[in-house]
C-alpha cells in the first residue's frame, strides 16, 4: 500500500480507502451482513488500507453499525470518515440538511453506531441551500473544538460553493475543510474544469468516489444488454451519468492498455485516478474479498507516459469557457509567467493544446 497526506492536514491515509455502501440491506448495493463486513474490513486492513469511508445514510445507519462492530479492538489503527446531510427520515424534515440541529444529532448517532468517541473526518454530504452557511460551518467548528471530530470535509459541492465556505471559515477563524469527496473517473472528468485548481490552491485533498463509474470501467458488462439486476452497475449507474457510445470507446481503450500491462480494466482505471493531482485517496468497494484484492493491486500499476496520454486523449472532455480564456490570458499573455516558469512554454506552451488534461 502507498500512503498520502489527508489534504493539507498532518493525517496519513492509504491511497486506496474502503467504501462501505455494500454493508447493510437497505441500499441494495451488496447487502453484506456482519460476518461479511468483519471479513472484508480485516481483509482490507491486512493489505495496508487504514482509511474507511461511510455515511449515516448508507442503509440508514446500518453500514455505520456494521463497521463499528467490525472495528472493535482496532479503532486506533483506522481512520474513520463518515458523513451527514441526506435524509434519515421519510417524514421528519429536520432529520435532513446541514442545520445545527441535524448535524449535532447525526454526529452523536454516528458516534454511537461506530462505537467510538471521535470521528476522524466528518463530511457534509452536499450543499444545503436552506440552512445559512455560517450555521453549518460554526456547528462543524464546535464539533472539532469539542473533540468529537478531528477534521472536516465536504462532498458534492460546486467549486464556488466550496470557495465561499473556505472564505467564511478563514474570515471567521473557523475550522477549515480539509477534504472534498467528489466523483471522478475516466468517463467523468468534470472536476477538472474548476475543482482541481481549487483543491490544489487551498490544499484540499480530493477523496474520489465511484472511480469505476459504478462498475462501467471494469469492462465486464455487455454494452448492448441491460445491466444485470442486483449488480452494483445496475444500481450505481442510475446516478452516475455517462454517454453510452463514448463510454464504450473509452472502455475499449482501457482494455487495450490493460492487456499491455497484464492487468484488468479496473486496475488501469484506478491507477489513472491515483495519478491525478490533489487526490488524497480513492475509495474502492466490492461485494467480495477477491474483487477487492484485484482493485487493491492497482496501487502497484505504474502507467507510462504513453498510457496516460492515450487515456487522456480518449477521455478528453474538452475545456469549457471561461477556463480556456483564463488559460490563454494567464499563461500566454502575461510576460511574467514566461519568466517565472519558462519550461511551460518550451514546446509551444498552453497555445499548443488547450484541451489536454495537463490543465
Amino acid at each position: 500500500m502507498k500512503y498520502r497526506k489527508l489534504g493539507n492536514s498532518g493525517l496519513i491515509v492509504s491511497a486506496l480507502s474502503l467504501g462501505t455502501m455494500q454493508f447493510g440491506k437497505l441500499m441494495n448495493m451488496g447487502g453484506l451482513g456482519q460476518k461479511e463486513t468483519d471479513s472484508m474490513v480485516r481483509f482490507a486492513l491486512d493489505r495496508g488500507i487504514n482509511f474507511i469511508d461511510t455515511a449515516d445514510v448508507y442503509s440508514r445507519g446500518e453500514s455505520e453499525s456494521l463497521v463499528g462492530s467490525a472495528l472493535k479492538g482496532m479503532r486506533e489503527e483506522v481512520v474513520i470518515a463518515t458523513k451527514a446531510r441526506l435524509p434519515m427520515s421519510d417524514s421528519n424534515f429536520n432529520h435532513s440538511g446541514a442545520s445545527r440541529v441535524n448535524i449535532m444529532r447525526e454526529a452523536e448517532a454516528s458516534l454511537r453506531r461506530l462505537q467510538t468517541d471521535y470521528i476522524d473526518l466528518y463530511q457534509i454530504h452536499g450543499w444545503d441551500s436552506v440552512t445559512p452557511l455560517e450555521e453549518t460551518l460554526r456547528t462543524l467548528d464546535d464539533l472539532v473544538r469539542s473533540g468529537k471530530v478531528r477534521y472536516i470535509g465536504l462532498s458534492n459541492y460546486l467549486a464556488w460553493q466550496a470557495a465561499t465556505a473556505l472564505g467564511v471559515q478563514e474570515r471567521e477563524h473557523l475550522e477549515k475543510y480539509a477534504t472534498a469527496q467528489l466523483y471522478y473517473s475516466l468517463v467523468g472528468r468534470g472536476v477538472e474544469h474548476e475543482w482541481l485548481s481549487l483543491a490544489e490552491y487551498h490544499g484540499l485533498g480530493i477523496l474520489v468516489w465511484s472511480p469505476l463509474a459504478g462498475g462501467l470501467l471494469t469492462g465486464k458488462y455487455d454494452r448492448k444488454a441491460p445491466p444485470p439486476a442486483g449488480t452494483r452497475f445496475a444500481e450505481a449507474g442510475r446516478f452516475v451519468p455517462f454517454d453510452k457510445d463514448r463510454s464504450a470507446k473509452i472502455v475499449d481503450t482501457v482494455k487495450k492498455i490493460a492487456q499491455r500491462h497484464g492487468a484488468t480494466p479496473a486496475q488501469v482505471s484506478l491507477a489513472w485516478v491515483l495519478s491525478r493531482p490533489a487526490v488524497s485517496s480513492v475509495i474502492i468497494a466490492s461485494r467480495t474479498n477477491e474483487r477487492l484484492a484485484e482493485n487493491i493491486q492497482s496501487i502497484d500499476l505504474a502507467l507510462s507516459e504513453r498510457d496516460l496520454k492515450q487515456l487522456d486523449q480518449a477521455t478528453d472532455p474538452g475545456t469549457p469557457y471561461p477556463k480556456w480564456m483564463v488559460l490563454q490570458l494567464d499563461q500566454a499573455e502575461d510576460p511574467r509567467a514566461k519568466v517565472l516558469d519558462p519550461e511551460r512554454f518550451a514546446d509551444g506552451g498552453p497555445w499548443r493544446d488547450l484541451r489536454g488534461s495537463k490543465w
